[in-house]
C-alpha cells in the first residue's frame, strides 16, 4: 500500500524559507515520478515541481523556477521541496503526489494529505 506523508509546513513571513518533506512508503523511489502540487483556497490545484526517481531529472512550474528546488533521497524514500523567497501568494496546501514511471504524465495515482504553508506580508 502506497502512502505519502508530508511535513514541514507552517506560518512564515514574506522572504522566509521553508523545506517540505514527503516520506513515501510502499514505493521504490527509483521507479516513480514524485511531485509537489499546491492548492490555495478557491483556486485549482497547481503543479509545483516533479522529480524522476530514476534519473533525478526535474521540472518546475513557472512560478517556482529560481525560488523552489525539489530533491530526493532514495535511501530514505523521501522527496523534499526547498522554498526560498516565499511570497504571500505562495500560501496554499502543498501536496505530495506519485506515479509510476510507466504511467502517463497526468496520471497521478497517489496523493498525500497535504501540509499548509501560510506566508504573511
Amino acid at each position: 500500500q502506497v502512502q505519502l506523508e508530508e511535513s514541514g509546513g507552517g506560518m512564515v513571513q514574506a522572504g522566509d524559507s521553508l523545506r517540505l518533506s514527503c516520506l513515501a512508503s510502499g514505493v521504490a523511489l527509483r521507479n516513480y515520478v514524485m511531485a509537489w502540487f499546491r492548492q490555495a483556497p478557491g483556486k485549482e490545484r497547481e503543479f509545483v515541481a516533479n522529480l524522476y526517481g530514476s534519473s533525478g531529472a526535474t521540472n518546475y512550474g513557472q512560478f517556482a523556477r529560481g525560488r523552489f528546488s525539489i530533491s530526493g533521497d532514495i535511501a530514505k524514500n523521501a522527496v523534499y521541496l526547498q522554498m526560498n523567497s516565499l511570497k504571500p501568494e505562495d500560501t496554499a496546501v502543498y501536496i505530495c503526489a506519485a506515479r509510476r514511471l510507466s504511467t502517463p504524465s497526468d496520471s497521478w495515482r497517489y496523493w498525500g494529505q497535504g501540509t499548509q504553508v501560510t506566508v504573511s506580508s
